[in-house]
């Protein structure tokens, strides 16, 4: 779900203005890529604490994903649809994590 997200922000970035590239741009595709990266990484060595530590570093960039698109739909980037449908998606994707990273002891 997390590759999809980033996936479905890269495609609404594409409608952000060029004068965006460095800024919203930029930082919105690198939280939506962190997500799924860290997710990965913190599987790979899965003594607890580490597993835990990297699934809140993805749950951060979650957050920063609902930020940016309240950004972009304040400076009117994208539509109310595209953002509503993303949020939604995000509080989906948050729950799962918050959910997996308890799991972990």
């Amino acid at each position: 779900m997390s590759m999809d997200q980033a996936e479905e922000a890269h495609e609404l970035i594409k409608k952000f203005p060029k004068s965006e590239m460095f800024g919203l741009s930029s930082q919105f595709q690198r939280a939506a890529d962190s997500v799924s990266l860290n997710i990965s990484e913190g599987s790979i060595n899965q003594t607890n604490p580490e597993q835990r530590k990297f699934l809140s570093y993805a749950i951060r960039s979650i957050a920063e994903c609902v930020t940016c698109i309240h950004k972009a739909r304040r400076r009117k980037y994208i539509t109310q649809e595209e953002f509503e449908k993303f949020y939604h998606e995000e509080e989906i994707l948050m729950a799962k994590t918050l959910t997996f990273k308890r799991g972990v002891r």
